[in-house]
């Protein structure tokens, strides 16, 4: 199988090159240097995939849904004991530091064991009254995108529930964190997946996408990613009715009220925050403070911005490792550099930092004109804005001016005002007093430009169904 520096593919229950032998690099953003390989698949290595996930489709979905689970309950019992060297693989590969790492890694055992113990329940039929009821039924080949800022938890979330329905799933891993894909995928085959249940496969993202949503055997699409990416596989999707769960970008508000708790309000979204560098698509992104408390608010946010360690992912001291790639890097360039142009003000942070590595410090950016970029483009990095309001018809007003509605956060005691902006909110999830990464049992999905579909919990595993309605049970009997 593949090694801690040359990743391949698993095609049919084996690991193995791409057919044309190409390989992409996998670089450590800590140092910017090439550490690892990736096999990148050929079309030819695709139709194996397809053609093996479709032979694997029959029998699996057969499979009584205990089994099924149970299959899943010793993949997370095998991926357990590999999560503190998978960590390290991850850090290496994407930045996040090994506590980060290896949180990840704890939340996608979770994952594939809470989807195990359901499988059978949720596969059961559903009594709907008298000589009615619903069988669901696996609505059959998945094919499976997941980026690389929260890999193992996606994939995670992506292949546990389709498999407790019984699909078979082509995953695309991201190449810029094969060993999570590989660790994941490994797990399930010592745990006894037959043979083209799993298939994974890296590449060229565009290549893989339109070949594989191209074929009449994929019935699904479950994609995480940015917005103009899932309009894209949504539109070609479409020609085959391939169903789609989307979870896409995010530009999450926080509404900190004049009651709040402002040592946990600012404990809670800095942490948050700057986990993963501020790489996620639920990451708190606008902050809107009431105007009494903002002053106060914004002097001891950024006091506690400006002590987060940054350094090397792998040291134990270090709270913040570099950004993924270069990439990021230019977009928080480019963001901060609008924002000030237009007027805004950094007060702290604000530049990339003189050192190897895609280091860019916590931002904390004040007096943001609304026209400016950051406050309409996901940051998707370590950049906040801070701004004040006068009233929550004002402050839900603010926060609902984006396109996305992913997640929304909010600090206050008052019952009243607590309903007004759960109610108010345009966004698929809303914490109150508390922010933190989703649980295995929730359902999760956006509105807005923010995607649709639900992953997670029982409406998780609904996605990979068909709900098929049987009417007049025993009526002839």
């Amino acid at each position: 199988m593949s090694d801690a520096r040359s990743h391949e593919l698993f095609i049919t229950g084996k690991w193995r090159a791409s057919g044309s032998k190409a390989r992409l690099p996998v670089i450590n953003p800590a140092t910017e240097k090439v550490f690892a390989s990736v096999a990148s698949a050929t079309v030819s290595d695709l139709d194996e995939a397809l053609a093996s996930a479709e032979r694997a489709r029959k029998a699996w979905s057969s499979w009584p849904a205990k089994e099924r689970g149970e299959i899943l309950v010793a993949a997370a019992s095998i991926l357990a004991t590999k999560i503190e060297s998978a960590a390290r693989h991850l850090t290496a590969e994407q930045g996040k530091t090994i506590a980060e790492a290896t949180g990840e890694y704890t939340r996608a055992v979770e994952t594939l064991e809470w989807n195990g113990r359901h499988a059978e329940e949720l596969s059961a039929p559903i009594p709907m009254g008298p000589n009615r009821m619903i069988v669901p039924e696996p609505l059959g080949v998945v094919a499976a995108f997941t980026p690389w800022n929260y890999p193992a938890v996606l994939i995670a979330r992506k292949l546990a529930p389709a498999l407790a329905a019984g699909c078979p799933v082509i995953l695309k891993g991201a190449e810029e964190t094969p060993s999570v894909a590989v660790h994941i995928v490994e797990s399930l085959r010592q745990a006894g997946i037959p043979d083209g249940v799993v298939n994974l496969v890296f590449g060229v993202p565009v290549h893989i996408s339109r070949h594989l949503l191209g074929s009449p055997i994929v019935k699904v699409l479950t994609f995480t990613g940015s917005t103009a990416v899932g309009k894209q596989l949504a539109a070609i999707a479409a020609n085959n009715l391939q169903r789609c769960v989307l979870e896409l970008g995010g530009h999450s508000p926080v509404i900190v009220c004049e009651d709040a708790d402002l040592p946990k309000a600012i404990q809670a979204i800095s942490e948050y925050k700057f986990e993963c560098a501020g790489q996620s698509c639920n990451a708190p992104s606008r902050i809107l403070v009431a105007r009494p408390l903002y002053e106060e608010f914004l002097t001891r946010m950024t006091e506690a911005v400006r002590k987060i360690r940054i350094g090397p992912p792998d040291d134990a001291a270090t709270d913040m490792g570099p950004m993924a790639n270069a990439r990021r890097i230019e977009a928080m360039q480019r963001l901060t550099k609008d924002a000030v142009e237009r007027g805004a003000r950094i007060e702290t942070g604000g530049a990339r930092l003189d050192r190897p590595g895609f280091y860019w410090p916590p931002t904390i950016l004040t007096g943001v004109p609304k026209d400016a970029r950051v406050l309409h483009e996901e940051p998707f990095g370590p950049i906040l804005t801070v701004a004040p309001f006068e009233g929550i018809e004002e402050a839900i007003e603010e926060a609902n001016a984006t396109d996305y509605g992913l997640a929304a956060y909010l600090f206050t005691g008052a019952a009243d005002a607590q309903q007004m902006m759960i109610r108010g909110l345009s966004a698929g999830a809303v914490s109150v007093n508390y922010l933190k990464g989703v649980s295995a049992d929730a359902p999760y999905g956006g509105v807005k430009q923010s995607g649709y579909g639900y992953e997670g919990g029982e409406q998780g595993v609904r996605s990979f169904q068909i709900l098929k309605m049987v009417n007049g049970l025993g009526s002839f009997g």
